[in-house]
Order: C-alpha cells, then structure tokens, then sequence
C-alpha cells in the first residue's frame, strides 16, 4: 500500500504480482487526470453500483444520490475504491465528487487538484482488507440481526404491531427483528404519534412527558416488552431533518422550536452567506433544514431527544435519507463545504447514530460513503417489484461486498409498485435466505410517489400472509414460512462468519472472482457467490425458473438440499430437484439450530445442533462470540474430533 499526491504533472511505476502499473497525472482545468495504464480483465468495487459487478468499460462518478427505484448508474452508497484482477487497487482520497473511466488497457481518474490516492497490489482479500483498515474495522451486529426482518411503512399503530406478532405465531414464521416506519409524529421523528406534551427542554425528555392515552401507540413500552418476550427486537424508522412541514400536516409546536433552536443555536448545515440551507425543491423533504453533525452540539441535543426510547428497550434505528447536501457551497461547523458534504454526510449521520446506540443494538441504513463498513448494516434502498429489479439488487448487494461493506441485505421482491406475483416473491426470498440480511419491506398503500409509480390497490404489505391472501394462493404463507424456519437454523453458521468477517475484514458475501480474480469462468458467473466459508449460492433470478446453470470452483461441492455431491471446476445444470441452487463446500462444515432428525425448515431449537461435516477429511473454525476462541471441528476418514461442549451434537456425514 502506498499513498501518493498528484500535484503538478508526475509518473509512478507501481509492481504488481505480475508485471507493473504506470501511473502518469497532469493537471487540468478544475482537476487533475490521473491515468493508469495496465493489463486487466476487469475492475471491482466502486461501492453499491446497481449498473455492473464489473466495471471495465464504464463510467463511473461517485456521487451520493437519492433515486427512487431503476437506479442505473446512481447509487445511494459509492466509494471511489476499485481493484482489477491484475492485482492493482486504488482509492482516491477525497470526499469530493470523482469520475473513474474503465478502458481496455486504461484507467482514467479525474480526481481533484493537487489530489491524493492510495495504490494496494496483491489478491483481492489483501486489497480490501488494506482499503477497510483505512478507515477502521467492520463492525459486528448482534446475533439476532442475522434472524428474519418484517417491515411495512402501514404499520403506524401498536395495534398493527401487536398483529404481525399474532401473524407470526399463527403461520409458525420466525422474525427477530419488526421495523416500524411509520411509528412517529412524522415531523419530529423522535415522538410516537398521536403523544400530548409540553414543548421539551434541551436535555430531552425522559418518556415521563408523553401523555399516550389517545395515541395509536398507548403502551410502546409494553409493547416492546411483549415482541422481546417473543424474541423479536424493535426497530425505528429516522431520517436526518428539521422537517418543514406541508399545509396540510397538523401544526407541530415542538417541530416549530427545534427548527428556530437549529437557525439560532447553528445545529443545521448553513448556505455560504450563514443563512440556513434547505433541501432544494423537487428532493425528497424539500425545505427542511439538515442537522449538522459536524457539530458536537447538534449530536448532543439530537440523540438527547432520542435516548429514552433506547431506555424503553427500541434496539436500533432505520437510518433512512442522508442524500439532502445537494450544493457545494454549503458549510458546515468544522470547516468543510458540500464539496466534500455531497459524500461526506451519509457517512457522518450514520456514524453518528452508530456511536449513539452502542455495540448490542442495530442501524440498517440506506446512504453511505467510503469506509461505510464501519457502520452495519445496509439494504439496497428503493426497488419495485420486478425481475429486472431483483438482478439489480443483486449486483448493488456483490459490489458493495467488494467494496469491503460486510452485512447487506434488499427488499424482498421489491417494495414498490404493484405486488410481486408469487414466483417473483418465492426466488427473492430464496435468495434472501442466503444473504447477510433477510427482510421484507412494503411500501405505503397506493404508492409512495403515486403521481410518478401508482402502487397496487388496496393493500401493498409484502408479508407472505397477505401475498397468499392478494393471489388467492393457498398454502402460499406456509411455503414461505419455510424460508423463515430454515435462516433460523442457519443463524449459528451466520453468526460465526460474521464474526470471522469482521476479525478478517472480508465480507461476508463473496462473489467467485474474490476468490479466484485470474479464473475466466469467474469473471463470468457474476451473479454466484459464497457466503461465509462454506456454501455458494447461485440464485434464481427470472420468472419461473426452477433451474439453471452454474459454474463450480474447485474442490467438491454437496447440495444443501439433496447431499449430492457435484465435483467442481465444471459447469452443471442444477435442476428443481435441488430445490434452489445452494452448496456445501467439501472440506466445511454447516452450523444448525436443528432438532435431532427433524428436516431443515424445522423450527429452530437454540439447544439442539446439528453438524454437516462435508468431505471425507476437513476442519472447521465454529466462532459463537466475537474475542473468544472459536470451537474447531475436525473430521478425517472415520474419525471426529468435537470440542467437548458439543459432543452431544447431531453430527452428518456427507463423503
């Protein structure tokens, strides 16, 4: 690794494992152009990037933006970072705006004058864990966000709550984590809806002010001790604005406060003249102000209004927006302009609430910046419920993985827009199943631009229960169940390699070329991946298919589903009989939360494992909390050697 400044006109020769890199820049009008000139097949990274997994003959600006579906070359989190297949990898060391151009045998950055970049050579993983140290280690969620998440923005009430809860139960579908959208004021977003208070003082409010007798939520506290009882942990919707409110929004006395305290006291983002900046017309939330997390200040009195509702038992928040610096000009509190606040902020807001909430709650988190693995976890923002939609997640969801961003997850199906048919719902949750985040999400009912995308009539929730209810598909609500069940049982295999992935700073959703940069079929199979250690998952991503065909890396590779064993380095049809396209590595193990002989999809029990040790000999490193040692599984022939705590494991053989 090697930094370097491009100031004036210069030429580096960089070595790489094989052969070198010739880097030359000059100075040009606003800019300066830096090209590098090498052999390569292909270039990753560059954050979320829905367009591409390999960016060889694109364009790329690095830009945070806000784009409500399709995103194409937009993106809600980029990083200007990449790494080729060469063994060559840049970051460029700016928060300002970049534009990277992939060509055949070159690759142009326009950084800014007189700008910095941080050169790495070696394999993929050596690449990407320098880039992440840059700016520090991944960090780890709590197990429970590796369970099912169910959300809906309708859910505005307790009792919409408390009816998912007896969903859940009654279709035997495991969730550990309901986020609630629409569960505030919607002006403070820090109150539950329908509360009666006075104005509140600076220090916040202790939850004792909150007169909730004729709110739709009369008892969060006791609601949220009656989801933990069930083993499902609560999460709030937030978005970073003094909101202006529109004329036919009831009037909010305390939103009125907070945005003249924000003007007088300097806690919002201001415009070049010192006047306070406001979301520019046709952005979301236009005319709101934008707090300023620059400023230890706003910190402060922002998470002093929020701080009782971790104190009521909320375990993390939905951190949604972050897109709104849309001038250069503006200022901020320590120095910086929206130059480098374009990109900047996302960051800066979602750091700031990760600090807040501490180790053993969540974030899930839309907008984002270089070095967004510091913060968990992240989804894929806003997609409609289309098959070409589900391939663009993916691709957004592989190449933010390759850019060192470890826990990711999408909107199962979609949330937008008319409801996914059933076969569009089945593969998105089959694939969501095997990424780092599962969770379904819907829209509000009829559209949430309904002047742009009207939405399906009558209601848009994505839950499994109500898709068998809209499609008339008996039976519907239990296959999907079964998706569910089976993540449960998969949570103790997930847990250990996030822990892994973050000691080792690797993601934890892998595409192939990670692994193998210099294989042709690799490169190709762009919508494969590994997950963890030791499954490949190869999803299904058009209407109706059972099937497809898939490339094996080396070694042997047994279906979850079936325990055929497939030899690798081939291409093979995997037909419906295995059920979905999932893989065992020969030489790995699979965790389970799985009753003894009970078939997977089963109800997961926390006291019952089951141990798939594939291959005649191998070993496996079981990881159950983060700076303890990991338990170590060793088979070879006949023989097993367990640690002693789980000797009384179920243990399967497949050779």
């Amino acid at each position: 690794m090697k930094q370097i400044v491009c100031s004036g006109s210069g030429r580096l020769f960089w070595p790489l494992p094989q052969g070198e890199a010739r880097l030359d820049w000059q100075p040009r009008e606003g800019h300066t152009e830096l090209t590098v000139r090498l052999f390569y097949r292909g270039a990753w990274g560059m954050g979320e990037k829905y367009d591409a997994l390999n960016h060889k003959g694109c364009t790329v600006r690095n830009q945070v933006e806000e784009k409500f579906c399709f995103q194409g070359e937009h993106t809600y989190c980029p990083a200007p970072f990449f790494w080729t297949d060469s063994g060559f990898g840049l970051y460029a060391a700016t928060d300002q705006v970049t534009e990277f151009t992939f060509e055949d045998d070159q690759i142009r950055v326009q950084l800014p004058e007189n700008g910095g970049a941080v050169l790495f050579a070696g394999e993929p993983e050596t690449m990407i864990r320098e880039y992440m140290g840059l700016f520090g280690p991944a960090k780890l969620p709590p197990e429970w966000a590796f369970g099912p998440w169910i959300s809906a923005n309708h859910w505005n009430s307790q009792a919409a709550v408390e009816a998912q809860l007896e969903e859940l139960r009654r279709h035997n579908c495991p969730a550990t984590v309901l986020v609630a959208e629409a569960w505030s004021d919607e002006a403070t977003f820090s109150i539950f809806n329908g509360a009666r208070y006075a104005p509140l003082p600076p220090e916040g409010p202790t939850g004792e002010e909150f007169d909730l007798s004729e709110s739709p939520w009369p008892d969060p506290r006791g609601m949220i001790r009656q989801l933990h009882e069930a083993g499902v942990h609560f999460v709030l919707w937030q978005v970073p604005v003094y909101k202006k409110q529109g004329p036919e929004e009831p009037p909010c006395p305390q939103n009125d406060q907070d945005r003249e305290d924000a003007v007088q006291l300097g806690l919002c983002v201001r415009n070049a003249d010192g006047t306070p900046y406001t979301i520019p017309e046709g952005h979301w939330f236009a005319g709101s102000l934008v707090p300023d997390f620059t400023n230890p200040e706003t910190v402060l009195r922002w998470f002093a209004r929020r701080q009782y509702l971790l104190d009521w038992g909320v375990d993390g928040f939905k951190t949604d927006g972050g897109e709104f610096i849309c001038s250069d000009a503006v200022q901020f509190a320590d120095g910086s302009t929206g130059r480098e606040g374009r990109n900047r902020y996302a960051r800066q807001y979602t750091e700031a609430y990760s600090g807040f909430i501490g180790a053993e709650r969540v974030l899930f988190s839309r907008a984002g910046w270089a070095g967004q693995h510091t913060v968990p976890c992240h989804w894929a923002g806003d997609q409609q419920s289309r098959n070409s939609e589900l391939a663009s997640a993916l691709r957004a969801g592989l190449s933010a993985a390759l850019t060192g961003i470890p826990f990711w997850g999408f909107d199962i199906a979609g949330f937008a827009g008319p409801l996914p048919t059933p076969d569009l719902y089945r593969r998105a949750t089959m694939l969501a199943c095997f990424c780092p985040i599962m969770q379904w999400h819907s829209e509000p009912d009829g559209g949430q631009f309904r002047e742009l995308m009207p939405g399906g009539e009558g209601n848009n929730e994505r839950s499994p229960w109500n898709m068998e209810t809209a499609w008339a598909a008996p039976g519907f609500a239990e296959e999907m169940a079964f998706w569910h069940r089976l993540r449960m049982n998969l949570l103790p295999y997930l847990y250990s390699e996030a822990i892994r992935a973050v000691a080792e700073s690797r993601p934890l959703m892998r595409p192939l070329v990670y692994h193998w940069p210099r294989s042709e079929q690799a490169l190709a199979a762009w919508d494969e991946f590994l997950l963890g250690e030791s499954l490949l998952v190869a999803p299904l991503l058009e209407e109706n298919q059972t099937g497809r065909t898939l490339w094996l890396p080396e070694g042997g590779w047994y279906a979850l589903f079936t325990g055929q064993r497939f030899e690798g380095r081939q291409t093979i049809e995997a037909g419906p009989e295995l059920r979905f396209p999932v893989f065992v590595r020969e030489g790995c193990a699979l965790v389970l939360n799985l009753p003894a002989g009970a078939p997977l999809g089963t109800g997961a029990d926390t006291a019952a494992l089951r141990l798939i040790l594939a291959g005649d000999t191998g070993e496996y490193a079981w990881h159950t909390a983060p700076g303890k040692p990991a338990r170590v599984l060793r088979w070879s022939g006949d023989a097993v050697q367990l640690p002693p705590d789980v000797e009384n494991a179920e243990v399967i053989r497949w050779r």
